[in-house]
Formats: structure tokens, C-alpha cells, sequence
């Protein structure tokens, strides 16, 4: 255990029954470093920093359990030195915590081939707003019980709750990996990667940045070799994954308002005012625009996708709006976590 691990569980359980008592809003941070995504937040700082550390981590099992506060980069060194990995392969975008990381839910360029973080949680602890530290899922795939809810705090921002603990499934890092560049248009990479998915190529990245296709390929030197001679291109340094997970390509450096779309497979190229990057395959496109919300999500809403502002400020709902029933849902979930409301209120949308 690292000499900075701290359980700092009956602190932050004190903070929240004294906001309990008080009807006082939290605003519940690690380290901010996704804080411009969604609506600001009025409320008493509640900083899940000083709660850190790997409680449990057996590698012959793959499995790691870690309180909220660590920050991310911590965790990731403690299992490269096992030779494993977060499959997930979440962005830091700053000084990120692994509770901001299951809370905010994003996930890198290899999520298409292997799932979101929420598909790699067993289980979680959480303060909930009846002042109760509850434990749910388990350490283990087979152990079932609670996993749903487990999985529902990815991406719920911090509003149903405060997430002390994590457990997670870790995988073996690749044996080999290369990164090829291939210079065609963004409707003929889109075909390609819709012929590519049917066969046995071990992608684990692409992205289109309008220009050029760039692909990432993980697995054994063999399977490696037999793609890069089929696919051709030229090759290229694997830090160009770090850079678009991080957001630190030239693409991002536009000053108009980033929007990310989320769209089902195979959709062609979209007519979209601004500048657009493909990845994920194409599931996942990134948008400059300065056009309305309004007019995005009208044209992507089209294809099926749905669209949300990663640019701080720019709409007041920077999450896409859901349909009567999903909000209605999404209120009795809160209601049944959070009945006074004291976590991250509005932080998602305004009802809640």
C-alpha cells in the first residue's frame, strides 16, 4: 500500500450527514479535472482527494479495488508494474481521480473493441444521502448481486451519491502494438472500417482527423506483422493515442465550442457546420462548431446519435436533453439515493 493511502471514509460520511441535517448542497470533486462538463454546481466543496489509495490488488486475479481519491495516474503505474492495464483506457485530462473517472464515465480510443469503464466496475461503495455507506457488486465477474447499480454510477456525475471505492477489472497489457497512418478521405475510412470490422484484424484504435486514417493495432508480433503488410500505411509513434485521449492534437486546439456526438455504427460522414474528428470507428465523432445546440442535435438525432457540449458554458444543457420517460427515471433513481437533492444538485440537468 502506498505511504499516502488514507481511508478517509468517516470523514467524508461526517460531511455529508452534517449536510443531511443542514439541507446544505455538496459539490463533490477529486480533481476537477472534468469540471466543464455539464451545468456549474452551487454547493460545499466536498473533496474526495484525502480519501486514497489501492485497498486490494491481486494480480493473478485481475482485479484492483481502490478508494476514489487516488488519482488515476497512481493506479495506472501500480498495474503497468504488473504488466496489466484499465482497459478502458479513460482520459486524465488533468490531475483525475478514479472516482471522477467511474463518475464522469468517459472512456478512451479503445473502448469500441473491448467496452466503456462501466463495463469494467464489480463493484462499488457509496455514501448515499440517507447519511448510509453501502457496499455494492462484488470483487468478482460471477458475483452479481448489486452490479447493476454498481454500473449505474458511471456517468451519473456525482448526483446519486458519494463513490468512496472502486473495484475494477484489469487486463494484460498488449504484447505488441503499432500505429499506422493512412491518407485517404474520411468517407472512404468510414467504408474501410466497416469492411475491417468483419474480419480478424486486431484493431484496437481508429480515428480520422480529416486528412488521414490513423490506426492502432495490439496483440501478438505475428497477427501484427500479417496486418501491417495487408493494410499498408506508414507507421507511426503509439503517443498519438495519448494525444487524442487527451484532447492535445491540433484538432482540439480550435477555439470554437467542442461538442462530442455519439452515433450508431457504420453512419456515414454528417453535413455538420464546424470541423469534425472521427474516432472510435466512427461511433464517436468530435465537433468545432459555433452552431446552435439546436441545429446539432437536430442533425445528428437523425442518424439515431445524440449530441453533448464539452465546452464549458456554451448551452444550458450541455447534456442531451432526455425523452419524458428516461427523465422520469432518472428522478426516481434520484429521489430513491438522494431524497433532499444535497449531491451535485442540477449538475446533469435542472430537475435534478
Amino acid at each position: 500500500m502506498s505511504p499516502s493511502a488514507h481511508d478517509a471514509s468517516a470523514e467524508l460520511l461526517e460531511q455529508v450527514n452534517q449536510a443531511i441535517a443542514t439541507r446544505t448542497p455538496l459539490r463533490i470533486h477529486g480533481g476537477d479535472s472534468k469540471a466543464f462538463l455539464g451545468r456549474a454546481v452551487a454547493g460545499e466543496p466536498l473533496d474526495t482527494r484525502r480519501h486514497r489509495g489501492i485497498v486490494r490488488y491481486d494480480p493473478t486475479e485481475l482485479v484492483v479495488t481502490v478508494r476514489a481519491g487516488t488519482p488515476l495516474a497512481e493506479l495506472e503505474q501500480a498495474l503497468a508494474e504488473q504488466g496489466q492495464m484499465l482497459a478502458c483506457e479513460a482520459p486524465h485530462l488533468g490531475a483525475a481521480t478514479v472516482g471522477g473517472m467511474l463518475a464522469a464515465g468517459l472512456s478512451g480510443p479503445r473502448r469500441p473493441w473491448v467496452g466503456a469503464v462501466r463495463d469494467f466496475v464489480l463493484g462499488t461503495r457509496l455514501i448515499t444521502g440517507y447519511g448510509k455507506h453501502l457496499h455494492f457488486g462484488g470483487e468478482v465477474m460471477k458475483n452479481v448481486a448489486g452490479y447493476d447499480l454498481s454500473r449505474l454510477l458511471a456517468g451519473s456525475f456525482g448526483c446519486l451519491g458519494v463513490i468512496t471505492e472502486v473495484s475494477l477489472k484489469v487486463l494484460p497489457r498488449p504484447r505488441a502494438r503499432t500505429t499506422l497512418r493512412l491518407a485517404m478521405n474520411a468517407g472512404w475510412a468510414l467504408t474501410k472500417l466497416a469492411e475491417w470490422g468483419q474480419q480478424p484484424i486486431p484493431l484496437s484504435a481508429a480515428c480520422h482527423d480529416g486528412e488521414a486514417l490513423y490506426l492502432r493495432l495490439e496483440g501478438g508480433e505475428g497477427s501484427l506483422a500479417a496486418a501491417r503488410q495487408r493494410l499498408g500505411g506508414e507507421p507511426l509513434d503509439d503517443g498519438f493515442w495519448d494525444d487524442l485521449r487527451e484532447r492535445r492534437l491540433a484538432f482540439f486546439a480550435d477555439p470554437r465550442p467542442l461538442w462530442r456526438l455519439s452515433l450508431p455504427n457504420a453512419v456515414p460522414s454528417l453535413a455538420l457546420p464546424g470541423s469534425q474528428l472521427i474516432d472510435w470507428g466512427g461511433a464517436q465523432r468530435w465537433l468545432k462548431s459555433d452552431a446552435d445546440a439546436e441545429v446539432i442535435r437536430a442533425i445528428v438525432g437523425e442518424v439515431g446519435g445524440h449530441a453533448s457540449c464539452h465546452s464549458a458554458g456554451v448551452c444550458d444543457s450541455p447534456f442531451q436533453p432526455l425523452p419524458a420517460p428516461l427523465m422520469r427515471y432518472h428522478r426516481q433513481l434520484k429521489a430513491q439515493l438522494d431524497p433532499q437533492g444535497i449531491f451535485n444538485p442540477g449538475r446533469m440537468y435542472a430537475e435534478f
